[in-house]
């Protein structure tokens, strides 16, 4: 265990680290931007968030549905390349914020400390620095998932090498500081928005709305009242009209037997009937 000075000292860092990605975003203004860079901040933009929405979310928090160790491996990969901590942290926390949605305990809610807390003020103090190893007993057992939840940052450092060696400082600016910046803000804006603004279709025991703009930016995520109302589901548009590329990406992957046993939420639960509102993550 780290004592409390170095965790402290530990924290300065990141969070000193965490804002000089956005301010580094404003060397936007001296590279310019090129075709190349355009397209690879949006192929990076959503490989991120496929592995924040399908492999962080979907499977590591909800267990929503199965796949083989090494795609596993590769769902973890892919969400520690956006910089959001490691994959046993993050699913530990989502399950908190689950068990004690938007009430005293979630770890982000806006109802209980406000909006900008639930945005982006729970991940800047030492009080959520520690992964809740039991809250993830499922995962916890796998020593590749314990490295790279130890090592988060040797994939996305090692990303941002690259890039910067393959495009020079545009790629890097765009590829990486850009594009996590905007990965960043979307996926939590999901914390905030998503319990703040938007309809409610389930008369859930929290504060979750579907959003649809957020839906597109986060490959589905934004339908978060759907979400809350049955979390288990390996789909979170729930009629065909909702728009869930996550869970269409997922789809073709079954098909080509990458992953298999998608989770759907019952009839009378998408219907609003009585009966289970929720699946527990944990």
């Amino acid at each position: 265990m780290h004592s409390p000075g170095r965790s402290t000292s530990n924290l300065r860092v990141a969070v000193a680290a965490f804002w000089g990605v956005h301010a580094a975003c404003l060397l936007a203004l001296y590279t310019g931007v090129t075709w190349s860079a355009f397209l690879v901040c949006v192929t990076l933009y959503w490989l991120c968030m496929f592995g924040i929405t399908a492999g962080y979310h979907r499977y590591f928090a909800h267990r929503s549905f199965k796949t083989g160790r090494v795609f596993q491996f590769v769902l973890a990969l892919l969400g520690t390349l956006s910089v959001q901590k490691g994959v046993l942290w993050w699913a530990a926390n989502h399950r908190v914020h689950h068990r004690f949605s938007d009430q005293e305990g979630d770890v982000h809610s806006p109802v209980q400390r406000g909006f900008w807390w639930s945005h982006v003020g729970w991940i800047l103090v030492e009080d959520h620095e520690a992964t809740l190893v039991d809250r993830i007993p499922d995962m916890a057992g796998y020593p590749e998932l314990r490295w790279l939840n130890e090592h988060f940052l040797v994939p996305p450092v090692t990303m941002a090498v690259a890039l910067l060696l393959t495009g020079g400082l545009t790629w890097l600016v765009w590829g990486f500081f850009v594009c996590i910046t905007l990965v960043w803000h979307s996926t939590f804006a999901i914390n905030s928005i998503a319990h703040t603004f938007g309809s409610r279709r389930y008369a859930t025991p929290d504060q979750s709305r579907n959003n649809f703009w957020l839906a597109l930016l986060t490959m589905g995520e934004g339908w978060h009242n759907n979400h809350h109302r049955y979390m288990s589901s390996v789909r979170q548009g729930f009629f065909w009209w909702e728009i869930d590329a996550s869970y269409y990406v997922l789809v073709v992957l079954s098909w080509l037997g990458v992953v298999w046993d998608l989770r759907q939420p019952p009839r009378h639960v998408v219907d609003g009937e009585s009966g289970d509102t929720a699946a527990r993550a944990a």
